[in-house]
Parts: C-alpha cells; sequence; structure tokens
C-alpha cells in the first residue's frame, strides 16, 4: 500500500509537472501573438496619422498651383504685390509638398515594417529613423496653412483690381477679405497651433489602457499605499515565480525565449537590436 500510496504520489507530481510546462508554453505563444498585434496596432496608427498629413498636404499644394495658374492677373498690376503673390504661392506650395513627400515616404518605410520577426522593436525604429522626418512634415505644414492664408488675401487684391485701385470698393472689399484672413490666422497660431502643434510633434502620448471609464485621479499619497501592498503581494508570490522561470527556461518552443515572456517582456527580439540601432 505504501509502495502504491508513493507511486500515485509521483505521478501527481508528474502530471502536474506536466500541466506546468503546457501551461508555460501556451503562455509564452500568447505573449508572442500579442507581441505581434502590438507591432501591427502601432504600424496602423502612424500609417493612418501619415496618410492624413500626407493628403491634407497634397490638397493644399494642388490649390495653391490651381490659384496661380488660374489668377487672371491685370496687367498693370503693381509690381511689389504680384512679387509677393508669386513668392508666397511658390512657399505654399513647397512647403506643402515637402510635408507630403516626407509623410508619404515614411508611409512606405513603416508599412515594410516586419512585425512578426521584429529585430529592431518599432518604437526604436521610428523614434531613431522616422521622428526627425515627422517633425518637419508637421512643421512644414504648419508653416504652409498661414501662408496659405495669406495668399488668399493677395488674391482678393489681384482679382478686385480691375474695379479700379480709384475706387471705395476695391479697397473696402478687398479689405473686407483682409481682415478674414488675419482673424484666421490670428485663431490659427493663438489656438490651433498653440494647442495642438507641439503636442503632435513631441513623444507625448494619451494614456488610455487599462483606464476605465470609472476611474478616478489618484493622489500621491493613495500611488504609494497601493505600490506599497503590490510589493508585500509580490514578496508572498517569489518562490511562485523563480519556479515558473527555472521552468520556462528549459523549454524551446520555436527558439523563443520562454523565461522572458514567462516574466512578462513583450518578445525575445527585443535584445536583439544592431549595434548601428544603439548609436
Amino acid at each position: 500500500m505504501i509502495g502504491f500510496a508513493a507511486g500515485m504520489e509521483m505521478a501527481d507530481m508528474a502530471w502536474e509537472q506536466k500541466c506546468r510546462e503546457e501551461d508555460m508554453k501556451q503562455r509564452a505563444l500568447e505573449n508572442e501573438r500579442h507581441a505581434i498585434d502590438d507591432a501591427r496596432r502601432s504600424v496602423d496608427e502612424k500609417a493612418e496619422q501619415l496618410k492624413v498629413l500626407a493628403n491634407q498636404s497634397a490638397l493644399f499644394a494642388g490649390f495653391s498651383m490651381v490659384v496661380l495658374v488660374e489668377s487672371n492677373i491685370p496687367s498693370d498690376i503693381n509690381g511689389i504685390l504680384l512679387t509677393v503673390f508669386g513668392a508666397c504661392t511658390a512657399s505654399v506650395i513647397a512647403l506643402m509638398l515637402i510635408s507630403s513627400l516626407n509623410a508619404t515616404y515614411i508611409l512606405v518605410a513603416i508599412l515594410r515594417y516586419d512585425c512578426v520577426n521584429r529585430d529592431v522593436p518599432f518604437n526604436d525604429f521610428w523614434r531613431k529613423r522616422c521622428e526627425s522626418d515627422w517633425k518637419l512634415a508637421l512643421k512644414a505644414f504648419s508653416y504652409g496653412v498661414p501662408l496659405f492664408m495669406i495668399v488668399v488675401a493677395l488674391v482678393a487684391w489681384l482679382s478686385f483690381w480691375d474695379i479700379g485701385y480709384k475706387s471705395n470698393w476695391f479697397y473696402i472689399s478687398a479689405s473686407v477679405v483682409t481682415a478674414i484672413v488675419l482673424a484666421v490666422t490670428i485663431f490659427w497660431f493663438g489656438s490651433t497651433e498653440r494647442k495642438w502643434g507641439g503636442f503632435l510633434r513631441s513623444d507625448a502620448r494619451v494614456l488610455t489602457r487599462g483606464m476605465s471609464g470609472n476611474s478616478t485621479f489618484q493622489s500621491p499619497s493613495s500611488r504609494q499605499s497601493r505600490l506599497s501592498q503590490m510589493e508585500s503581494s509580490n514578496t508572498s508570490n517569489d518562490r511562485k515565480q523563480q519556479s515558473d522561470n527555472s521552468v520556462a527556461e528549459s523549454l524551446d518552443v520555436d527558439n523563443l525565449d520562454q523565461s522572458n515572456f514567462a516574466v512578462g517582456h513583450l518578445s525575445s527580439s527585443d535584445s536583439k537590436m544592431p549595434s548601428k540601432w544603439s548609436k
């Protein structure tokens, strides 16, 4: 009976060990799948931003080109006014083309990113290769918008020139358009660009993951007490984590680092960055 009981106990231990190994394998595969989904989600997010910027920049550049080509310029127009109009229109087209082309090239680059192997983490790839060009595209777009409004004001002066520069209606109508353009430009710099320009060109992100609709702001003292509770609970689970890590290190599923998945890392490829990316 004693031998039978010992055999049953050993069988239970072997079964428990087998279940633990299968659980660790499944956990590793799920973590890898989540890492791939996160990488694809990041690529899709950046791709949508780049598409919006490229489309809007191309739209402004097209409008400016139409204004430059289709405007009926009087023969007796003032030379200084004509020069300023041409310079502003060309500047808008140039800035919007810089923004659109940069966004397009970055879009093509990130769509070629390998979300499965991830030899370089996408965040590092974006920060080292794309972030500077993204900021340049946004800056060119933010400078091109007020210049486009100036072009609209100048077009009014050119279009109403045939009325006669000696007529009061010429000055009144052109001044009304200029006042509206000036108000929109002030609103652009005072509200839109001031609120969103620096935010979009920085690395700031809206943190919404893990937050519910009923979550409230936590004071530093409450956060500190919560951290102390988490530390005390983690201390009681140290032995269990150590045993899980030892089992995970002995497994081999498609040459993946199981211990990294067990402790919550996204992928073992994060540690395989080439030296050229770390510079």
